[in-house]
Order: structure tokens, then C-alpha cells, then sequence
């Protein structure tokens, strides 16, 4: 049986019409994070050979729904730059990388650098971030929804939308959400993932702020 091609930077470059000098910071970011992933666990070994379909486009899907005019973006829990990294590569002015494991804040800063990719990282959880204010607030495979609404609510003004990519279980995460929190929910269906969907939330406020005024 014949074996599918593996999914590599000329498809992702196909599939997402970037140029060839983002497509090299891509590769690039690739190439150092399969040197990394060696010696410490930034993405399941398992998932090396897809990395560009299964982490570079899993990220990069979410550009396209990022609001026109967006300036600040807050990624929770970045982990090895997925999704916030790669959308500090695609454009993205500026990027706040949130990661409490020192070691992947280390390979957060040399990807950046690297990529020249206009990121800021925190080493440190997000409880314990200053507040500042920012246009999108991105998190993937971090908690379920309403949790992430209650971790992010520090940063998010009546502008704020948060992109969430979510799996199969998003609906009962949801249900949970509306517990808390009035929110507008836009849903997109995954271009990696045929159970996967991603949330474009907004307008979000607090249940109980409300029906306490």
C-alpha cells in the first residue's frame, strides 16, 4: 500500500499563500524545534513528522479570524509557540507568550529571536501577569472555556475577541461558559481536525456582574 505523502512546508505554504521569507521563519522555528524537542518536551514525539499540518497550520488557521486592526495578542499557556508564535511569524504586531515552564520559556525566547518575531514571553503563570489590555486573547489545548474566560478576564475590554481552538467536547465546555459569563460565540470548523472547532468569542462579561447591578 502506497503511503501518503507527509504534510511539509510546501503544502502548508500552499495551503496559506505565505511568502517565502515567512515560510523560511517558519522553517526555521521548525528546524529548532525539532533540535530542542531532543532534550526537552515541547511537543509529543509522536508528532514530530506532523508538525506542519498538526502544530504550523493548527496555529496558522487562526490568522485569517484574527479582527482587522488587531495590534496586541495574548497567548495563554504558550507552551513550545502554538498557536501565539506562529502568529507573531504571520504578522501579528505585537505578542505576549505566557508559559510557567522555564525551559520552554528558554526555547520561546531563541525561537524569537531566531524568527526576529515581534514576542514578548512571560515566565510565569497567568494568575501572576500584570493586567494590560489586549485585542485577542488565543490559548490551545490549555482548559476548558470558562476557566480560560475567568483566567483572561484581566486583559479583555468590551473590544477584546478570544480564539479558542476546541475539540469534540466544546459543546458541553460552552454549557459550563454560559454558567458564568454572557458571551457572543462565532464557531469555525477546524481545518486540521474534523472534530475540531474553533471559537471566536466576544462581548464577553461576567454573569453574576450583571445580575448584581
Amino acid at each position: 500500500m502506497k503511503q501518503s505523502p507527509v504534510y511539509g512546508p510546501e503544502a502548508f505554504a500552499k495551503d496559506t499563500g505565505v511568502s517565502r521569507e515567512t515560510l523560511a521563519r517558519l522553517k526555521a522555528y521548525a528546524d529548532l524545534l525539532a533540535l530542542w524537542n531532543k532534550k526537552i518536551n515541547l511537543v509529543g514525539r509522536s508528532t514530530e513528522p506532523e508538525v506542519w499540518q498538526r502544530h504550523m497550520l493548527d496555529s496558522a488557521q487562526l490568522f485569517p479570524l484574527i479582527p482587522a486592526g488587531t495590534r496586541t495578542l495574548l497567548d495563554m499557556g504558550s507552551g513550545a509557540g502554538f498557536p501565539g508564535l506562529v502568529l507573531a511569524i504571520l504578522g501579528v504586531p505585537q505578542v505576549h507568550l505566557v508559559e510557567s515552564d522555564q525551559r520552554k520559556c528558554a526555547f520561546l525566547r531563541e525561537a524569537a529571536r531566531m524568527t526576529q518575531a515581534p514576542a514578548t514571553i512571560y515566565a510565569k503563570r497567568i494568575e501572576a501577569l500584570a493586567a494590560f489590555p489586549v485585542d485577542v486573547v488565543t490559548a490551545r489545548a490549555l482548559a476548558p472555556v470558562a476557566e480560560l474566560l475567568d483566567w483572561s478576564a484581566r486583559f479583555i475590554s468590551e473590544k477584546t475577541t478570544c480564539i479558542f481552538p476546541k475539540g469534540q467536547n466544546v459543546e458541553v465546555e460552552l454549557t459550563e461558559a454560559h454558567k458564568r459569563w454572557r458571551i457572543t460565540v462565532d464557531q469555525r470548523p477546524s481545518r486540521t481536525d474534523s472534530r475540531g472547532t474553533i471559537l471566536c468569542i466576544s462581548e464577553v462579561r461576567r454573569v453574576q456582574s450583571e445580575q448584581s447591578s
